[in-house]
This record gives structure tokens, sequence and C-alpha cells, in this order.
């Protein structure tokens, strides 16, 4: 089947994929299982995303999407009977009960809006009255919504009752900047396909020496082999992975870490944009889903009313190249999703997204306020932007 690649992805993930890192997964490979080589340049690669995550925590790069992290958390944390705490402000929030609940472990979910962060303080009230569990998970951003968390905040108040902290971070890593160790995360967990704008296929995780030390001191056996994240504990000592490593992944994901330590503006220009889009949407008239706390990759949209979300997105795909997402769940053909993100992140690009979504909504019969397209270009031709 003949496929159109020349399509620009401006979705939430995946992302479009820098040329140094598809030169990067071409070279010649060795066998990953057996040149010792491999292991020295795995470890630096893993090395450099413990830095770049100002951690002091080991990293490792698992086989598999990023789901496969949030999994492998659960896997190796969760024992039978072990309550854990579920951070529930959206979508990808609540999906971790489902994890702990296949492990044997029971969720408790703490259930809130998904319009904005969850409230710390509101937080630390609740914690005051039940904060027996095992581990807590959060969500940095919600894809789904866009929303932020503040993982800075609420994982240290989590650790003063001694409990465990994982945090889905795939939609946030290298989009918006994270001290692991100020935010005292126990597993940290990101994906290739986002902001690092490497393609699908890798988990990225860090792992506190307290999370590793939970999975040792573990009564019953990890029911998993693949989703184990102990195997991989003595993996340089013993030059040994538990399964053959996607070398030529790895060496893409280490030409992708490159670029982000190249890039010094990385986390303003991600900001600087984000911004823009948002303010550019709604002097146009759209609805942002969120009342506040947006994430600097997503910005989400409400489908206005009269407009066909699935025939939008088609329609704007192929009468302009550009893909844009809409959700699912309970906000399927209910909002757009708009990626900034990684290699999107950048004002031309952008700009492009906007004029698609400009012609888009006046080919539909749709009449905008004024043109998103021109007030962001002149927000990021004066820098004078707020919202």
């Amino acid at each position: 089947m003949k496929m159109n690649k020349s399509i620009k992805i401006m979705t939430p993930g995946p992302t479009q994929v820098r040329e140094n890192v598809r030169m990067a997964r071409s070279l010649t490979t060795t066998n990953p299982d057996l040149d010792l080589t491999f292991y020295e340049e795995y470890k630096a690669i893993c090395d450099n995303l413990s830095a770049l995550l100002h951690t002091d925590n080991v990293s490792y790069i698992l086989s598999g999407e990023g789901i496969l992290g949030l999994e492998a958390a659960c896997a190796s944390l969760t024992e039978p009977g072990d309550r854990v705490l579920v951070l529930d402000n959206g979508l990808f929030g609540r999906g971790f009960a489902d994890f702990i609940k296949l492990y044997g472990g029971e969720p408790v979910l703490y259930t809130v809006t998904d319009r904005t962060a969850i409230d710390v303080e509101a937080l630390a009230v609740y914690l005051e009255q039940d904060h027996d569990f095992k581990y807590a998970t959060v969500v940095h951003c919600d894809t789904p919504t866009g929303v932020l968390n503040p993982i800075e905040t609420i994982c240290p108040l989590l650790k003063q009752y001694g409990i465990l902290t994982v945090v889905d971070a795939v939609s946030s890593m290298f989009g918006v900047e994270i001290d692991v160790d100020v935010c005292r995360v126990d597993i940290l967990c990101g994906g290739s396909q986002k902001a690092l704008s490497a393609p699908p296929g890798l988990t990225m995780l860090t792992v506190s020496s307290d999370a590793l030390q939970a999975m040792e001191q573990r009564h019953t056996p990890i029911a998993s082999f693949y989703a184990n994240i102990l195997t991989f504990k003595h993996y340089y000592r013993d030059k040994w992975f538990p399964y053959t490593m996607p070398i030529s992944d790895i060496y893409g994901l280490g030409a992708a870490l490159d670029n982000v330590l190249a890039d010094t503006e990385i986390y303003a220009r991600h900001a600087q944009i984000a911004q823009a889009v948002r303010t550019a949407a709604a002097e146009a008239g759209l609805k942002l889903y969120l009342e506040r706390d947006y994430c600097a990759t997503v910005t989400v949209l409400e489908v206005p009313e009269g407009v066909d979300s699935a025939q939008f997105l088609q329609h704007m795909t192929e009468q302009y190249g550009i893909m844009i997402a809409g959700c699912f769940d309970y906000l399927a053909g209910k909002v757009f999703r708009l990626g900034h993100m990684g290699e999107g992140a950048n004002a031309e690009d952008v700009a492009a997204m906007l004029d698609a979504m400009d012609k888009t909504f006046a080919d539909l019969g749709y009449t905008l306020k004024c043109s998103m397209k021109d007030v962001f270009v002149k927000l990021m031709d004066t820098e004078e932007v707020s919202l």
C-alpha cells in the first residue's frame, strides 16, 4: 500500500523526526547481546538521559512504546493487596488503575476535575486522613486535555508519608523541564515519540534507589518478565540484557538526546509557542478545554458547535497536508488536540498548522473572529505573548 509521506505531523505525539535521528537509526549495527562496546554505548545514552533530567537516579531504555514504562512501573512495584493511590484528573491518570488491578493491587482513585491541575493543598488534606499507600501515580501532562500537574509539589508531599511516586511524563519530557531529584520522583516514565522526537518504540525510565529497594524487598515475585524493571539492574555489571535490545532505535534515541542537549532554548521556545497558540485560538473565538494549568507541548480546543470533528480532521489532512488530532473516550469528537512539541515546536510549522485550520474552518462554513495564523505570527514577531 502506498503511504502519503508528505503529511506534516502536528499531533501531540508521534512527532516529526529530524534527519540526523533517522540517519543514526540507519547505521550499521552489531550484535547488541555479544558486542561489549554496545553495553558502553547503551550506558552512555542512559547516563545522558539522567543528566538531562537532572538526576543521579539510574536510567534504563526499554524496548516498547511509552505505555510499557507505565505498566513496568506498576508490575515491578505492585504486590497482591497493595493499596495504590491513583491521582485522577484525566484519562491517562485513571488509566493507571487498570495496570494496578492487573497485578493484584487495590487502586484508590483520588478523582478531581480534568480542567485544572491537581490542587496540592486539597491533596494534603486528603492525605492527612488516608496515607496508607505503597506508591502513588500521577500524570505530569495528561495529553487528552493538556493539563500540567505540579509534580514538583505533589511528589515531595507524597514522600513525606513514605509513599513512592510513579510519574507519567511521556507527553511532557523535554517539552517542559523536569528536575527529577528536586521533584523527588521515584520512577519517571517517558516515551521516544513525543517531545524527544524519535520514532515510536522506546520507553525511558529513571528509577530511584528507593524504588529499586521496594522491588527487591517484595514478598512475591514480579508477575512479568518483559515488564520487570529489576531485570535491567545488573545489565552493565553482568554484560547481559534481558532481551535483545533494538540497537538501531537506541542509536536514534541517542541522537535525539544530543539534539536536546544542543538546544539551549528548547524549554523557552516550547513555552512561548504554546502561549501564542492559545492566545491566537482564544482571539479567534475558539474555547480552550482547560481553565488553566496548560502544558507547553499540547493545546486542546473544544470543537465548535456545528463542526464535525472527523470531517474537519480529514479535510485538513487531505486538503492541506497537516495532521492534528482528535481524542477518544468521553472526549471523542469533542476536542481538537494541537501538538507543538519537539521538532514541531517551531514558529514556521505551527504557523502552517494554524493557517490550515483557518482555511479548514472557512471551507466547512464556520467563521472565526480572526485568523489564528495572523495573530500567532504577530505574537511571535513581537514576543508579546500572554494568556
